[in-house]
This record gives structure tokens, sequence and C-alpha cells, in this order.
């Protein structure tokens, strides 16, 4: 499978303007139109940005995302609690492989209808990203 955009078609610009992807030879790149001028950002480069900032969210919170995961699946149970804290502990060895083969198109889509967008600048740095549905640090349950 060839590398892709990981988050193609869920990157906007400053402007809230779709970011389009493409390729530069085998690399697949971010496409931002800055007045004009189309800079071709490495799709990797705004990738790993986003995907360090969703570790960074998990990490210390392992445990009671498992726990919470096992419940939305429907398998509260031992077993599947601890095979979800494991993949959660080792969520930076499954990015590496996630920027190999790319995320599924079907899973994109999903991702997209919930809200979740990327905005990034003309240099292809993350300025923020959105992810409805989850509360903030300082929300109460």
């Amino acid at each position: 499978m060839a590398k892709q955009a990981l988050f193609g078609g869920l990157v906007f610009d400053e402007f809230d303007r779709l970011v389009t992807t493409t390729f530069v030879g085998p690399d697949p790149c971010y496409v931002i139109d800055d007045n004009g001028f189309n800079r071709h950002i490495l799709s990797e480069t705004v990738d790993r940005q986003v995907l360090d900032q969703m570790l960074k969210m998990v990490e210390g919170n392992e445990d009671i995302i498992s726990k919470q995961a096992a419940k939305m699946i429907g398998q509260d149970d031992l077993f599947t609690h601890a095979i979800i804290l494991n993949s959660l502990k080792q969520m930076d060895q499954q990015f590496e492989q996630l920027l190999q083969t790319g995320i599924p198109e079907d899973s994109r889509a999903y991702l997209g209808l919930m809200g979740f967008k990327v905005i990034i600048n003309i240099h292809g740095d993350v300025i923020e990203i959105k992810q409805p549905g989850l509360a903030a640090p300082d929300d109460e349950e």
C-alpha cells in the first residue's frame, strides 16, 4: 500500500479552507493555498504533530481510557481491559505502522462526520486539533 496523508480531508488552513493532498514524487503532501501560491508540506510533518498531541492526551490516562473503551464496546471484562490497556501503552509503535499503512477511508470519513478537524498554518505547524465530544480538562462529569 502506498503512503498517504493520514488526515487527508480533515486538515484545514487558518481560514477554515480544506487543505488538499497530492504527491510530490512518492511523498504525500498537504497543499496549502497561500494567496494563490500552493505550498506543499510533507504530510508526515503534519501527521506526526497530530499523532504526538494525541499521544500526550492519552499518556497517564491509559487505565481510565481502557476501562471506558471496554464498556463502550460491551466487553467490560478484565481480559478486554488488559488488551486495550496494552494497546494504549504501545501507541507510539502503532503510530509508526499507521504512518506506513494509513487510516482507512471509511474511518477518516467517520472522523470528519464527528467533527474531527486539524488546523494548520502555511508552514505546516498544527495550530489546533478539534475533537468534538472530548471534555475539557476542567469539566466535571
